[in-house]
């Protein structure tokens, strides 16, 4: 079976009837069928190699560049696989992540894994933000492997974003996984899109939070949470 995946409107090709794509869909013609099915919404997937690239290219033309001089000549490819690798949180997803790792104890203390590094893209800009997170939860009758929290953090941070949503989605997983009695999530971030271009302030980041459960009704269980992971950060 054809995987398609969804394109815009990015060309015209009258000539070519949709039956006549989808043709040549089933006859894997690779390139040629990409270039002769980008005015249709739907092209198969295996049809995309390629096209990635000469995107890239046509970008570094219209910036004004040569793609042809010689420190241009693989900058479509590293582009496309800079951004596949940056991007690779789209191709995984929670339950495989966090498979044979949710394990039945009887703790029902704090659990804290702080100072995860994360580097995501802002989906505004498409420039980079990164930081630090912070991942707290009480546990009820499950716990997670704690690598599997940084794993989470990684997965999420590994598409296009936005600081809060990211904060959440982690948040939100790990409360729908292992079903604790509160979960919280603190990020911190400095942003590319605020610092090489707009206001350009070098020093400025973003703390962002989502409090779940216990730690959303109890300000006793928030403050502990937050003390831990920022007085020792502090020290």
């Amino acid at each position: 079976m054809v995987k398609y995946a969804i394109l815009p409107h990015l060309f015209a090709s009258p000539e070519t009837t949709k039956a006549e794509a989808l043709s040549g869909a089933e006859r894997g013609s690779g390139r040629r069928f990409a270039l002769a099915c980008r005015s249709f919404e739907l092209c198969p997937l295996r049809a995309l190699r390629g096209l990635m690239k000469e995107l890239i290219r046509k970008v570094l033309e219209d910036l004004g560049e040569d793609p042809d001089r010689q420190g241009l000549r693989g900058t479509p490819r590293r582009v496309e696989q800079a951004l596949r690798f940056l991007t690779k949180g789209y191709t995984q997803n929670a339950d495989e992540l966090l498979n044979n790792a949710l394990f039945d104890v009887q703790y029902d203390e704090m659990v804290i894994v702080s100072n995860i590094d994360f580097f995501s893209m802002c989906e505004h800009h498409l420039l980079p933000f990164f930081g630090k997170c912070h991942v707290g939860y009480l546990p009820d009758k499950k716990v997670i492997g704690i690598s599997k929290i940084a794993r989470l953090v990684e997965m999420y941070s590994r598409r296009l974003q936005v600081q809060e949503r990211l904060t959440t989605q982690i948040a939100k997983t790990i409360e729908e996984k292992i079903k604790p009695l509160g979960v919280g999530v603190v990020i911190e971030a400095q942003h590319m899109c605020m610092q090489m271009r707009g206001v350009e302030k070098q020093n400025s980041r973003a703390i962002t939070s989502s409090m779940l459960g216990n730690f959303r009704r109890s300000a006793e269980t928030r403050m502990e949470f937050l003390d831990l992971i920022f007085k020792k950060n502090n020290k």
